[in-house]
């Protein structure tokens, strides 16, 4: 059975990033755990925890929860993030749950080159998010979050679900957002 990581960033209860997410998630067939970031209230990683981290790795302990999140990451099968458009990119708490993923020896490692690769097992990451406004090229949060998968997590394929402009005068929201239900629906019957 395959491991869906849920990591869901939204913090509003109706939030609409979230609504597309759940959308993806129907399409996917295995045990999904999901990640509220505002519940798991994650701390950026300071003096302290990047010194402990690295005794923990040093040692061998993988069972320190400081560790969790790069573990569960690495051994997801597949992974949605639901991160709204936030500042021109993505809320906090995203960029604060990466500092816990991002760990070398878990999620990846260097080779004899001194270049990274990967760890992970995901074979995808959809990145799912909706936007009041317009999404200002390039979509910084987006970008960064693809260029970690490929670059550092060995994670092959990056999917973008949005939908934007949301709250624009005149906008339908309900409309921009069944476009983009349809374009998940037709991304998954189109066979991935």
């Amino acid at each position: 059975m395959e491991r869906i990581l849920f990591v869901n960033a939204c913090v509003r209860e109706e939030s609409r990033s979230l609504r597309l997410a759940r959308r993806v998630l129907e399409y996917l067939e295995g045990q999904v755990l999901e990640l509220n970031l505002e519940e798991l209230g994650l701390r950026p990683l300071s003096r302290e925890t990047l010194a402990r981290r690295e005794a923990l790795l040093s040692s061998g302990n993988r069972e320190d929860p400081l560790l969790r999140q790069a573990l569960e990451f690495a051994s997801a099968d597949q992974i949605v993030l639901a991160a709204p458009y936030w500042d021109l990119s993505f809320p906090a708490s995203v960029k604060v749950w990466i500092e816990h993923v991002n760990c070398v020896g878990l999620s990846f490692a260097y080779g004899p080159d001194d270049r990274p690769y990967g760890l992970c097992r995901a074979k995808r990451l959809f990145y799912v998010m909706t936007a009041g406004g317009p999404i200002l090229p390039p979509n910084q949060g987006f970008a960064y979050v693809d260029s970690l998968c490929k670059s550092f997590y060995g994670i092959p394929e990056t999917v973008l679900f949005e939908a934007q402009g949301l709250d624009l005068r005149g906008a339908d929201p309900e409309s921009l957002l069944g476009r983009a239900e349809a374009e998940i629906d037709a991304w998954f019957r189109n066979g991935k």
